[in-house]
């Protein structure tokens, strides 16, 4: 494989997208190439195999200085706080996703290499109880009830903001839940759809914090690297969205995932024990309208449910065996 001369900075390298993103950009770029920070130290080999750095992203003189020693032409803006663990610290939450989001798109629009792309992810948590649920539009009422959501909602219009009036080519998607074996639930609401393979191949048992008929769009991990990357390799011109793209994969209640890995793996005991997460993912989507990123960029998911929980059971067994 040609390796090409851009340079990558990730922020928030070290979470659930951020270290399978890495992974694949170092397979492209050149493990040099591709710069991983994060406020932690790294756990994953695959982050180790490159260059990786600690940096908080609420200080901009340090972060500037990084950008200004590594001079990347493409900055993946990962680092966030994510659902559940943002209603326990809303302050802390809106800090890190407004705040550090403000300060890589500030360094990015002054800095000397003017070749810039800016990926920040925002996701369904920006929508809320009023919006059309099943299928949610590309523009419609975006009216979210949780810190996490207000944040992403806030940063889907600083995208825009920074795209219109310094010309910044700031790229987005809407995730839904991201489903992937290589790294734990991070305290997202959609994370029961992780740990139940685990808790399953191991225990033979699973408590669901969602209702069984909770339906909400879920998106495997390859699919989301995939479509992450055709974004950022996307014509500017083609891009007609620079607050976030819906982009979908699936969707299925807590019942039909159990219903579905029942039939591959066998029996298990499952229960019910809604906590908050169960407001969050009321106020959700149950299904997402992706025709515009189909349309402008060429997205298609390949992983449905079937194919999702086959390849989860395969490799979680792998794991844990």
């Amino acid at each position: 494989m040609q390796i090409r001369k851009e340079k990558i900075l990730v922020t928030g390298a070290c979470g659930q997208l951020g270290t399978e993103l890495v992974e694949e950009l170092r397979k492209i770029y050149g493990e040099v190439q591709v710069l991983a920070t994060d406020l932690i130290d790294p756990r994953s080999e695959s982050l180790k195999s490159g260059p990786f750095e600690k940096i908080n992203v609420l200080d901009k003189n340090g972060l500037g200085q990084l950008v200004n020693r590594f001079q990347p032409t493409q900055i993946y803006h990962l680092a966030a706080i994510l659902s559940a663990a943002a209603e326990k610290n809303p302050t802390l939450a809106w800090d890190v996703n407004i705040a550090g989001f403000m300060n890589v798109l500030d360094i990015s629009k002054t800095a000397s290499e003017k070749v810039f792309k800016v990926y920040s992810p925002s996701s369904i948590a920006a929508f809320g109880p009023h919006t059309p649920k099943n299928p949610t539009p590309q523009h419609t009422i975006t009216d979210p009830t949780t810190v996490y959501g207000i944040t992403k909602l806030v940063g889907e219009r600083l995208a825009d903001y920074y795209f219109i009036n310094y010309g910044l080519d700031v790229r987005s998607i809407r995730y839904p839940g991201l489903i992937s074996y290589k790294t734990p639930p991070g305290g997202g609401t959609t994370d029961y759809a992780v740990d139940i393979f685990y808790k399953v191949v191991q225990d033979k048992s699973f408590t669901s914090f969602l209702g069984p008929d909770t339906a909400l769009p879920m998106m495997y991990m390859p699919d989301a690297l995939r479509g992450t990357l055709e974004l950022m390799e996307a014509e500017a011109s083609r891009i007609t969205i620079r607050s976030a793209y819906n982009l979908n994969g699936m969707s299925f209640t807590p019942q039909q995932l159990a219903d579905e890995i029942r039939s591959q793996f066998g029996d298990f005991e499952l229960k019910y024990a809604p906590d908050f997460r169960q407001q969050i993912a009321d106020s959700w989507p149950n299904d997402l309208d992706d025709s515009v990123a189909r349309k402008d960029w060429g997205w298609k998911h390949q992983f449905g449910l079937k194919e999702m929980v086959a390849d989860m059971l395969k490799n979680v067994g792998i794991l844990v065996g």
